[in-house]
């Protein structure tokens, strides 16, 4: 995977993922849940937010209940990454599950709304264009970033199953 490139859009700590993907919308089209994803914490972020965009975030991002939909609304949205001090443990795993990068990220605190960031989850380098600033936090292990570049763990056991002609 290349690096991601994107517009910060930073939160702060315990964003739940009832705010993530309201249940007021869980009998909807993940079209329609994704465009209420966050609003209750920043109203434009799924009308504004571009593919490849990155979120930033305080701690425990992504508490909450199980909901798999709060992740897949960021896959949905195009979100190229999520970088964090701390996740919701069951959030961080549906994240990479569906394909979305997401990295623990203890500087997000240096990072302001709009920043352009450079990623690269494979190495951990993060750089914030806008001040110059670069970190170093862990990559993404291997065999989770072949999930990830599968799309997913769904297509990514899809593609190993052909491989060994189960399927």
């Amino acid at each position: 995977m290349s690096v991601i490139t994107g517009k910060a859009w930073v939160f702060g700590d315990e964003i739940n993922t009832d705010v993530m993907a309201p249940g007021l919308y869980f009998k909807s089209p993940m079209d329609a849940m994704a465009r209420h994803c966050l609003e209750a914490v920043d109203p434009g972020f799924a009308v504004n937010v571009a593919p490849g965009d990155i979120v930033v975030a305080g701690h425990n991002f992504g508490v909450g209940s199980a909901r798999e939909q709060a992740a897949l609304a960021f896959k949905h949205l195009q979100v190229g990454a999520i970088l964090a001090k701390s996740f919701g443990r069951i959030f961080y795993r549906n994240a990479l599950n569906f394909g979305v990068p997401a990295l623990f990220f203890p500087q997000s605190v240096d990072i302001s709304p709009g920043d352009l960031l450079a990623v690269d989850p494979v190495t951990g380098s993060i750089e914030n264009r806008a001040s110059g600033q670069r970190y170093a936090v862990d990559g993404i292990p291997e065999h989770l970033m072949l999930m990830i570049q599968a799309g997913g763990l769904m297509p990514w056991l899809k593609q190993k199953l052909a491989t060994e002609g189960v399927i």
